[in-house]
């Protein structure tokens, strides 16, 4: 008997609030005709992104009890053996990972396990740069310049927001990090689909020369400065507290949020109302119909540095006081 066909797999990576969840919303809404199984990680004790990702056939699994490339790289392998034994499969696999995975590890995954490595094959690494913000995060990020030194593909997103002359920096700074991935300028993520799915873009040979001891290294520490805050409210929050809350503490706490998300419930509204950030950069939208059977409740994540917890919270709290 043949052996079954090699799946190929595609790891989107990049900083916090880059646009990955945007890039795999745009390739499950493409007419591309393939069938995707789809891993979302994320860092933080409740998950947003999987619900962020468009409705789809495609199934998502979630990890967001840890970092994909430490605590829950256990949990890929079964992930992926267990889809290995379904019948009726799927084409391609594509894995998003939390904003501060290093690739290395995950990627290693690929070769470490026999069984994984017998089914599956890395077929690309695709990192979201946000131009806007990534020479700060070069600064004082590792895990965003191993983002960078991984790739195969570079989309250098958020265009609009950077001169052309601050573009032409990124640009040259990306390529001294690394001169051997494809970039792609884009906003919003465009990008044609062939220029980041099954590619065979993958080269072990190259990452050699980068981490010589890539097939044997298991060691990975994260910035223990950034951390996440996870909050819930089962009561509707009024945005007429919660919108000028959340615009008091980006302008004065934004430089140590790196990221924030929230889907939200605003009383006697039947859409939900998603948020999403950047330091001081919110954008707010209603999305789509709460569904008959779905909790209406409201979740927030922030990720930065030197977040008050207790603050918050009482912040957040004091949005979802019921109305009279």
């Amino acid at each position: 008997m043949a052996p079954a066909p090699s799946i190929p797999v595609t790891v989107l990576t990049g900083y916090l609030g880059a646009g990955k969840t945007t890039l795999l919303n745009r390739i499950l809404s493409e007419n591309h005709g393939r069938k995707y199984a789809v891993i979302v990680n994320e860092f933080g004790e409740i998950g947003i992104d999987n619900d962020l990702v468009v409705d789809a056939d495609e199934e998502v699994f979630e990890m967001n009890n840890g970092c994909i490339c430490c605590t829950v790289r256990g949990d890929l392998i079964r992930i992926i053996e267990g889809l290995m034994k379904r019948k009726g499969g799927f084409d391609a696999i594509i894995i998003e990972t939390t904003g501060l995975a290093d690739p290395a590890p995950v990627a290693q995954t690929f070769f470490v396990d026999e069984e994984v490595r017998a089914r599956v094959n890395l077929d690309a690494i695709v990192t979201v740069v946000d131009c806007r913000y990534v020479l700060a995060r070069l600064a004082d990020s590792h895990e965003a310049e191993e983002q960078i030194a991984f790739a195969d593909v570079i989309l250098l997103n958020k265009t609009d927001l950077v001169t052309g002359e601050q573009l032409q920096e990124v640009r040259r700074r990306i390529q001294a990090i690394n001169s051997q991935a494809r970039l792609h300028e884009t906003l919003n993520c465009v990008v044609p689909l062939q220029e980041v799915l099954e590619r065979g873009a993958f080269d072990l040979d190259r990452i050699l020369k980068i981490e010589p001891n890539f097939l044997s290294e298991d060691d990975h520490e994260h910035d223990d400065s950034v951390a996440s805050v996870s909050l819930t409210s089962s009561v509707p929050l009024r945005p007429e507290r919660f919108i000028p809350w959340l615009q008091q503490l980006t302008m004065e706490r934004g430089q140590d949020i790196l990221r924030l998300k929230g889907i939200l419930a605003f009383p006697a509204e039947e859409q939900r109302y998603v948020v999403q950030g950047v330091h001081m950069l919110i954008q707010g939208t209603y999305q789509r119909d709460w569904k008959p059977d779905e909790p209406r409740t409201s979740r927030l994540v922030f990720i930065g540095r030197n977040l008050d917890a207790a603050a918050l919270r009482q912040g957040f709290e004091a949005c979802a006081v019921p109305v009279s």
